[in-house]
C-alpha cells in the first residue's frame, strides 16, 4: 500500500509539469498565429483609413509649412544681413588686393624681376573615386590626350586637392592631398600680419585633415593661419590656396582645407612645368657660367727628370783560335 502511495504522489506531482508545457506551446503557437492575424487587420485597416488620413494630413503640413516658413523668414533675414556684411568686407579687400598688384607689377617692372611662369589650366570632370591602388584616389576624365601629366596639380573652386600620379590617354588618377602617401612642401602664412614663409611639410594621414611638419621648430604657428603650396621643387606652383592652420589638441598642429574631395564634380588641372636649368659642363669653372671671364693664372713648371745613367761596356779581347793557343803553350 505505501509503495502504491509514493507511485500516486510521483504521477500526480509530475502532472501538472506536463500540462504546463502543454499550455506554453499552445500559447506560443496562438500568439504567432494572431500576431499574423494582427497584422493583416493592421493592414486592412490602414488601406481604408489612408485616404482620410491623407485629408486630414493636408492641413497639418500646410501648418507646418506656414511654421516653418516663419521660422525660415527670420533666418534668411539674418543671412541676408551677415551676406551684406561680408560683401562690403570683400570689396574692401578687392580695393587693397587691386592696390597691391599694381604696386607689385611696378616693382617688378623697376627692378626687372623675372615674370612668374604662366599657367595653363585643363578642364576636367570627376568620372569616378576609388581606394586603390592608393587609399583616397579619383578619376579625371581627361588624360595625355589633354596635356594632362603626373605631378600636375589638380584643383576645384575652392582649392587643392591633390595630385596627379597616373595618366591613361583618356583619363588620369589623381592621389588626395589626404592621402597616408601625399607629402607636399606648403608655406604658411600668418593670418595677424606677421612674419610669413614659415616653411613646413604637409602629410596625409587618411583623415580629414593632413599633418604639418614645421621645418623649423624656431617658429610659432596660430590656428586660422594659411597654407598655400611653396613650389619647392618645381613640380606645384607656388600659391595655391590649400587651407588654414588648427590645432590638433595634443599640442600638433593640422590643415583644414578649403576643397572637399567628396562633393567635387569639375576640377581644374594646371600645366605647371618649369624646364630644368641645364649644367654648365664639367670643364667649364662658376665663373664661366656665370658669365664672367675667368682669372689667367701661370702654369706651373713641370719638375723634369734626369735622363737615366747609361751602362758603361767594357771591351774584352777576341778569342784566339786554337791553333794561336797551342802555340803561345809551346812558347
Amino acid at each position: 500500500m505505501a509503495n502504491a502511495r509514493k507511485i500516486a504522489r510521483k504521477s500526480n506531482a509530475q502532472l501538472p509539469l506536463v500540462i504546463v508545457i502543454a499550455l506554453a506551446i499552445v500559447l506560443v503557437l496562438l500568439g504567432k498565429a494572431q500576431s499574423g492575424l494582427f497584422d493583416q487587420a493592421r493592414a486592412r485597416v490602414t488601406d481604408w483609413m489612408a485616404p482620410v488620413l491623407v485629408k486630414v494630413r493636408a492641413p497639418v503640413q500646410g501648418f507646418d509649412r506656414f511654421v516653418g516658413s516663419i521660422t525660415e523668414i527670420f533666418s534668411v533675414y539674418e543671412q541676408n544681413l551677415k551676406l551684406k556684411e561680408e560683401n562690403a568686407r570683400l570689396r574692401q579687400w578687392r580695393n587693397v588686393a587691386t592696390v597691391l598688384q599694381t604696386r607689385v607689377s611696378r616693382y617688378q617692372t623697376l627692378l626687372h624681376a623675372v615674370p612668374d611662369p604662366k599657367l595653363n589650366a585643363v578642364l576636367a570632370q570627376v568620372i569616378g573615386r576609388a581606394s586603390r591602388p592608393f587609399l583616397q584616389t579619383m578619376v579625371l576624365d581627361a588624360g595625355k590626350q589633354h596635356k594632362a601629366m603626373p605631378g600636375q596639380a589638380v584643383l576645384d573652386a575652392r582649392g587643392m586637392i591633390g595630385r596627379i600620379y597616373l595618366t591613361g590617354q583618356r583619363t588620369s588618377w589623381v592621389i588626395l592631398l589626404t592621402d597616408l602617401n601625399s607629402r607636399i612642401p606648403v608655406t604658411i602664412a600668418s593670418a595677424a600680419g606677421g612674419s610669413g614663409n614659415i616653411q613646413a611639410m604637409m602629410t596625409g594621414d587618411n583623415t580629414a585633415m593632413p599633418v604639418l611638419d614645421i621645418v623649423s621648430r624656431l617658429t610659432t604657428l596660430h590656428s586660422g593661419d594659411q597654407v598655400v603650396s611653396s613650389g619647392d621643387g618645381g613640380l606645384l606652383p607656388a600659391g595655391l590656396p590649400i587651407g588654414t592652420v588648427v590645432e590638433d589638441g595634443s599640442g600638433g598642429w593640422r590643415v583644414a582645407l578649403l576643397a572637399d574631395p567628396a562633393s567635387s564634380q569639375d576640377v581644374e588641372i594646371l600645366n605647371f612645368s618649369q624646364p630644368p636649368e641645364a649644367l654648365p659642363p664639367g670643364a667649364q669653372l662658376p665663373a664661366e657660367a656665370a658669365g664672367l671671364k675667368p682669372m689667367v693664372t701661370p702654369p706651373s713648371p713641370v719638375a723634369v727628370a734626369p735622363p737615366p745613367p747609361k751602362p758603361v761596356v767594357v771591351a774584352r779581347p777576341a778569342a784566339l783560335p786554337p791553333d794561336a793557343q797551342s802555340e803561345e803553350t809551346a812558347e
